[in-house]
C-alpha cells in the first residue's frame, strides 16, 4: 500500500478494566441522550480496555476466514464494486439485519470513473447509550488483482493465478468489518450506535471517503479504518498529495528537412525534468529541515521519428506532511516547465507553451496521541496481548479524507502483504487478530 516511517512509540498507558457485555432481553428505562452523557461515555470508552480476557467478546474465526475467502473471489476493481457491495448486503440481510439500516449513497456519480455503485453505509442503532463508532474498509482492488483465484496454504492466502495479485488490499479489511457486523447480529451482542462503512474507489483517488459527509455516517465520535498490514501498527497520520497534469504544446516540423523551424515538446519536457533533478526538486526532496517527494511518472509524446514532437503530456505528483512545503514543491515543478519553454525556440524565435492543471488528492493529517480513537485502539490491542506502535504513512489513506471531513480516523492492520503485486499474500493469523480487535472496538463498554 504505502511506505511508512515509524514514529516513536508512546509509553504504554496504565491499563484499565474492559467490560464486554452480552445483550439481554431485559429492557432498561430510556431517556434522551444528552451532550454530557456523550462526553462521559466517550471518556469511559477510552479507559475500558484491560487484561481481563474473560470478558472479551469472541468472534467466530472460522466464519470470519470464510468471509474473507469469499470476498477475495469477487471481482471488483475501482469503479466496479457493485458485486462486492451486493455480497455484503446479502450477508447482512441473511443474518437478520433490517434493510432499513442499509443504504447506498451517490458517490459514484461524483467520481471521474462514474462507477457501478456508491458507498455502502450500514447504521445500527445502539442497544445502549454511547458515542457512535465507525468501522470502515474500501471495497475496490487494483487492476492487477482482476482474475485472482485465492488459494489457502495453511495460515496464508495467495492467488492461485500467477499473473494476478490477491486483492487482500482491501478485501481483508472488508472481511473484518463484515464479520464484526454479522457477529453482532447473530449473537445479539450489546453495543452503542454503530456505522459500518464500505467505501468505493479508494485506489484511484480516495473518492468514496472524499465525497462522504459526517452526517451521512451518523456523526461518529470514534472511527477505525481497516487497511494495512501489521496488526500492531496504528497509523495516526499520513502525507498530503497533489497531482499535476502537464501539457506542452510545441511546433511541429519535418525533422530531416527543417528541424530548426520546429519546437520539440520532448526537448522542453526533458529540460524541465533535468532541471528538477539537478536542483533537488525531484524524487526525495530535502530543503533544510523540510522533507517531501515528487515524481514525474507518466510522459507521452511524439508520433514519428521524422517529426519534431508537437505535443507532450505528463503526469506528476508532489507529496509532503507539511502543506506549505508541498506547495513549494509544486511551484518548483511549475517554474521548471515555464523556464524550459523559454529556453527552446525555433530559428525564427517562436516558442511553445505549457499548461498545468492541479488537483489535491488528499490533505495531510496527524492525530493527537490522546485522540479518543487512538487511545481506544491502543488499549484494545494491549488487551489482546499486543504492543501497539504508531506510524505516519507516506501514502494516502481513506483516513486522510475522513479527517478532512471531520471524522478523525485511525487505521489498523489486517494482514495484507506485498500489495499491488502478483506476490501479494494474506496472513490469516493477523487477519483473525484484526477481527478480534474490531469486535472489541465495536462493542466495548
Amino acid at each position: 500500500m504505502h511506505t511508512c516511517r515509524h514514529v516513536r512509540p508512546l509509553h504504554n498507558p496504565r491499563k484499565k478494566n474492559f467490560h464486554g457485555t452480552l445483550h439481554n432481553n431485559k429492557k432498561k428505562p430510556s431517556r434522551p441522550l444528552t451532550q454530557k452523557d456523550s462526553r462521559t461515555d466517550a471518556k469511559r470508552t477510552a479507559q475500558s480496555a484491560a487484561q481481563d480476557q474473560t470478558n472479551i467478546p469472541e468472534i467466530d474465526l472460522a466464519q470470519a476466514q470464510k468471509n474473507v475467502l469469499d470476498l477475495l473471489k469477487i471481482p471488483g476493481i475501482s469503479g466496479q464494486e457493485k458485486q462486492v457491495a451486493e455480497f455484503i448486503r446479502k450477508k447482512l440481510l441473511d443474518a437478520g439485519c433490517s434493510k432499513n439500516v442499509i443504504s447506498f449513497d451517490q458517490a459514484h456519480k461524483k467520481t471521474p470513473l462514474k462507477g457501478t455503485c456508491g458507498n455502502l453505509i450500514v447504521k445500527f442503532p445502539g442497544t445502549r447509550r454511547g458515542p457512535r463508532r465507525l468501522l470502515m474498509a474500501h471495497m475496490d482492488t487494483v487492476p492487477v488483482c482482476e482474475g485472482t483465484k485465492p488459494v489457502l496454504l495453511g495460515d496464508i492466502v495467495k492467488s492461485g493465478n500467477p499473473e494476478t495479485g490477491l486483492g487482500a488490499d482491501d478485501r481483508s479489511g472488508c472481511g473484518v468489518v463484515l464479520s464484526t457486523a454479522l457477529e453482532i447480529l447473530r449473537k445479539k451482542i450489546d453495543h452503542p450506535p454503530l456505522t459500518f462503512f464500505f467505501a468505493i474507489q479508494e485506489e484511484v483517488g480516495l473518492w468514496g471517503a472524499r465525497t462522504v459527509k459526517a452526517s451521512d455516517l451518523g456523526k461518529p465520535k470514534l472511527a477505525f479504518n481497516f487497511d494495512g498490514g501489521d496488526v500492531d501498527k496504528l497509523t495516526i497520520g499520513a502525507t498530503g498529495g497533489e497531482r499535476l497534469d502537464i501539457t506542452i504544446e510545441g511546433i511541429p516540423s519535418h525533422a530531416g528537412v527543417a528541424p530548426e523551424q520546429g519546437v520539440s515538446a520532448i526537448t522542453i519536457a526533458s529540460l524541465a525534468i533535468a532541471s528538477l533533478h539537478e536542483d533537488g526538486w525531484h524524487g526525495l526532496v530535502e530543503k533544510g529541515s523540510k522533507r517531501g517527494t515528487s515524481n514525474i511518472g507518466v510522459l507521452h509524446s511524439g508520433a514519428a521519428t521524422n517529426v519534431v514532437a508537437e505535443r507532450a503530456t505528463l503526469r506528476a505528483e508532489a507529496r509532503g506532511h507539511d502543506t506549505v512545503f508541498r506547495n513549494r514543491i509544486v511551484r518548483a515543478i511549475e517554474k521548471a516547465f515555464e523556464k524550459a519553454v523559454n529556453r527552446v525556440k525555433s530559428a525564427s524565435g517562436r516558442k511553445g507553451t505549457v499548461s498545468i492543471s492541479k488537483r489535491l488528492d488528499y490533505e495531510a493529517f496527524r492525530l493527537n496521541k490522546n485522540d479518543l480513537s487512538v487511545k481506544t485502539a491502543h488499549n484494545v490491542l494491549e488487551a489482546l496481548g499486543h504492543t501497539p506502535y504508531y506510524d505516519i504513512s507516506n501514502g494516502g489513506l481513506d483516513a486522510n479524507w475522513m479527517a478532512a471531513n471531520g471524522i478523525p480516523t485511525v487505521t489498523l492492520g489486517c494482514g495484507q502483504h506485498d500489495i499491488h503485486t502478483t506476490n501479494e499474500w494474506l496472513d490469516l493469523k493477523t487477519y483473525k487478530v484484526a477481527c478480534r480487535t474490531a469486535i472489541m472496538l465495536a462493542t466495548m463498554d
